[in-house]
This record gives structure tokens, C-alpha cells and sequence, in this order.
């Protein structure tokens, strides 16, 4: 047996990012540049992907933006799988409302619901296509700690994100034989431009990281080695599984 541990690189490889214009994507993206992807920026607005780009470049890497509504299947047809080559994915658009259960809307669960679950699906397909096309690949969802547990206010988010766990898992069974790797990794509450609002309360946040063993919220950094680990040839044995990086708050 080799004593050769398996790489963290991702040279060669190119890489598709959704909402890489700000937050955990942002973040993504520029992590897996910085492991040697080429990265595809993919988003809705030109100017934050544009702003993503510029900072990879900055740091030497390789980036192009290609703006795409995930919630759209004929865009994501004509964007995403007209790619000549995705190798990893990283799923990572999607939204929250948070709000009491008997007062969610039809609209604001047809919204979420779109995204984290249609969207994210639509996106999969689309990378897998590519994939099995060519010599296999990593797809890496963004899930969260909710996509384990309950929690008030987050009905219809702790809905999509046990939804992204279950395809998660019937994916990796599915394309494995494909070469294809399908993990999620699970957050808990990072400070990102989506969660900060919420953390303006400062009872919630107080609960929060009462909720959290380590005593404080995630930084975007400290997810992005989670994702680089599951997209690289390190994580070769790895599929089906949920990677938390949550402070240890689904371990109480």
C-alpha cells in the first residue's frame, strides 16, 4: 500500500461556483482558486461576480463570471451545461426568510423553495451532465446545520436544506459508478451579508451562540477548507456524507 497521502490540489481542474458574488461563495471560489481551479463565477448580477473575479486575479488565479439565474432551467441549460468542462461544483446558492411558521406565505416558500431545492437541483443535473461527459467529478452542496436539525423561525430553510441532504445522498449512490462524488458541507450561522441582518438582535444573536459549543459564529474562511477538502483528490473515498462545520452545535 502507498504512504503517498492523496492531494488538497486542484490544478488542472475547472471549477463552477453558484452565488460566487458574495458571502460563502465568494469565499469558495476563492479558495478554490487559491488551490488552482479555474473557477466559473456563476450569479445574478455582473458587478458582483465582476468584483469576485478581481480579487482572484489579484491573487493570481483564473476566473470568468457567467450570469445565470439557477432558479431558470433554460439559462441553466444554455450557461452551466454548455460548459466544455466542469470537474467540481460547488452548489452554493440560496436564501432565507425567517419567519413564524403560521405566517409564512405561499410566496416566500415558493421563493426559498425555488432556490435551495429547485435551483440547487437544476444546477446538479446540469454539473453532472458535464461530468459524466468527461472524467468524473466533486459536487459539493451548501447545506447547513439546519439541514439536520429543527429550529423556530426556519421552517420552510430547515425544509430545503433536509431536502438538499436527502438528494445529496441518493446522488452520491447514483453517480457513483459515473465517478461522481456528491457530499454536502453543513454550516452553522456564519457572518456573511445574508445573516447579518438577523444578528442586528441582539437577543438572537445571544441565542445563538449559547447554541454554539465553541462560543462564536463561523467565519466564511472557516468554511472554505471543508469545501476545498471534499472538491480535492484527498476526499477520493468520500461521498454521500455531511461534512458540519458548526461549532459543535448538532453534537449536544
Amino acid at each position: 500500500m502507498s504512504g503517498a497521502m492523496h492531494s488538497f490540489r486542484l490544478d488542472g481542474m475547472q471549477a463552477v461556483v453558484t452565488g460566487a458574488g458574495s458571502g460563502l461563495g465568494q469565499g469558495a471560489a476563492l479558495a478554490l482558486a487559491e488551490a488552482g481551479a479555474a473557477v466559473v463565477l456563476v450569479g445574478r448580477t455582473q458587478a458582483t461576480l465582476d468584483a469576485t473575479r478581481a480579487a482572484i486575479v489579484d491573487q493570481g488565479g483564473e476566473a470568468k463570471a457567467l450570469v445565470c439565474d439557477v432558479t431558470d432551467p433554460a439559462q441553466v441549460k444554455a450557461g452551466i451545461e454548455a460548459l466544455p468542462r466542469i470537474d467540481v461544483l460547488v452548489n452554493n446558492a440560496g436564501m432565507n426568510i425567517p419567519e413564524d411558521f403560521l405566517e409564512v406565505s405561499e410566496e416566500h416558500l415558493d421563493r426559498i423553495l425555488a432556490l435551495n431545492v429547485k435551483g440547487a437541483f437544476l444546477v446538479a443535473q446540469a454539473a453532472a451532465r458535464r461530468m459524466v461527459a468527461g472524467r468524473g467529478g466533486s459536487i459539493v452542496n451548501i447545506s447547513s446545520q439546519m439541514g439536520h436539525v429543527g429550529y423556530p423561525r426556519r421552517s420552510v430553510y430547515c425544509m430545503s436544506k433536509h431536502a438538499l441532504e436527502g438528494l445529496t445522498k441518493a446522488l452520491a449512490v447514483e453517480l457513483a459508478p459515473q465517478g461522481i462524488r456528491v457530499n454536502t458541507v453543513a454550516p452553522t450561522f456564519a457572518e456573511t451579508p445574508m445573516t447579518r441582518p438577523f444578528f442586528e438582535d441582539r437577543s438572537f444573536r445571544d441565542e445563538v451562540l449559547g447554541q454554539i459549543p465553541i462560543g462564536r459564529l463561523a467565519k466564511v474562511e472557516d468554511v472554505m477548507g471543508a469545501i476545498v477538502f471534499l472538491a480535492s483528490p484527498a476526499a477520493a473515498m468520500i461521498t454521500g456524507t455531511s461534512l458540519l462545520v458548526d461549532g459543535g452545535w448538532t453534537a449536544r
